[in-house]
């Protein structure tokens, strides 16, 4: 009860602190940048509940890009370690797996007390003496709904995060720092769109490589492999989260009562009780009519296909071969598509693992990789 009370009355100030983030902007948006900072505040990084490290970190608040195209305003969580290093430093930007819809799930609202989910992976990152952006995603942590799955939304929220690390004025961290792009399930879905991004949105950033795994990176495939299934839920939640980013599809519209029932309830609450409460439904149990079927939907859940577009930089891919969440074809299709656009593209397959080993097992050799293109190691790429 304690952690949670905290967590709530930390999630209420950061609203209170980004209330009036909409005005400042709508002001002064001429002369606005993606990745400038709006606000910026001390905070704690704790990897396990009262488990300390020797760190520094910020929550911020900073500037991005809609899947529209429009303005908006993301929050995440900054990480340093406090080594007294002033040289260069390289800088992580990072996605987390999903988390859910409601705002006391984003990542910055649980470092503090030890409760963010990926914390203790995220803090093998910072070990290596790098510096940590951990983005919210848009819609989690500020106004608004969280657009989940939405990539191109995700993709930007992530290159920002990067840009506004670079700005923060930590020493050693700067517009010339590398840059290394990680994440693995929807946090893969997030850096895989960062990486295709990369040379269109933000090219000045010094990327050197994308560790990414677990990706969803066909939507309608991977609702059809889980429709009735144990990640049933997640179908729901992402529907809920293009409707945010795309209010026309009126998502309402589909939904019987039971159906609108279960999205309300997921948009208030985290991934770890919305996968119980959600599983083993069908959508035809939860709608008047299946939006998974009507064009609109299908261009909308398409224009976040990954493999359309060639990463600029290399490419570390993985995928647990017996992944019950994002089918392991889904990646292998990725790495096809990527490869035949001549990417530097360097697979593995996890044999035997799922979704939650591939994220365990793989996070590990994933930063050993980034840390060889920091050391500007020739990537391996196995896409013959």
């Amino acid at each position: 009860m304690h952690v949670r009370t905290r967590v709530a009355g930390a999630i209420t100030a950061a609203l209170l602190l980004s209330a009036a983030t909409p005005t400042a902007f709508a002001d002064d948006t001429a002369t606005a940048s993606p990745g400038d900072i709006v606000t910026q505040s001390p905070t704690e990084f704790h990897p396990l509940p009262g488990q300390w490290t020797n760190t520094k970190a910020w929550h911020v608040t900073y500037r991005s890009t809609t899947a529209k195209g429009g303005p908006n305003v993301v929050s995440g969580t900054v990480i340093v370690p406090n080594d007294g290093r002033t040289g260069p430093r390289p800088v992580v930007t990072y996605a987390v797996g999903t988390v859910g819809l409601g705002d006391s799930c984003a990542p910055s609202a649980n470092f503090p007390y030890g409760t963010a989910v990926e914390a203790t992976l995220i803090n093998q990152v910072v070990q290596k003496g790098w510096a940590v952006a951990v983005t919210d995603y848009e819609g989690l942590g500020t106004p608004g709904d969280h657009t989940y799955t939405v990539g191109r939304a995700e993709g930007t929220a992530m290159l920002d995060a990067a840009r506004a690390a670079e700005r923060l004025g930590i020493p050693g961290v700067d517009a010339n720092s590398p840059v290394g792009i990680m994440g693995y399930s929807q946090g893969g879905q997030a850096s895989s769109w960062a990486a295709e991004l990369h040379d269109s949105y933000a090219p000045e950033l010094k990327v050197k490589g994308t560790a990414t795994g677990g990706v969803p990176a066909d939507l309608m495939k991977v609702a059809a492999s889980n429709d009735g299934g144990l990640g049933s839920g997640l179908i729901f939640m992402a529907a809920a989260g293009q409707d945010a980013a795309f209010p026309e599809l009126k998502l309402d519209s589909y939904l019987n009562p039971a159906g609108k029932a279960l999205v309300d309830y997921f948009k208030n609450n985290c991934v770890a009780i919305d996968t119980t409460v959600g599983s083993f439904k069908h959508i035809t149990d939860l709608t008047v009519k299946n939006p998974l079927q009507q064009p609109d939907w299908q261009a909308r859940l398409g224009e976040s296909r990954l493999g359309t577009h060639r990463p600029d930089a290399p490419v570390y891919l993985y995928h647990g071969t017996i992944d019950e969440l994002i089918p392991y074809a889904v990646g292998q299709q990725l790495r096809s598509d990527w490869c035949a656009k001549g990417a530097n593209v360097e697979w593995h397959a996890l044999p035997l693992l799922g979704h939650i080993g591939g994220v365990t097992v793989g996070g590990v050799p994933a930063a050993n990789w980034l840390a060889d293109r920091f050391a500007d190691k020739p990537s391996q790429s196995n896409c013959q």
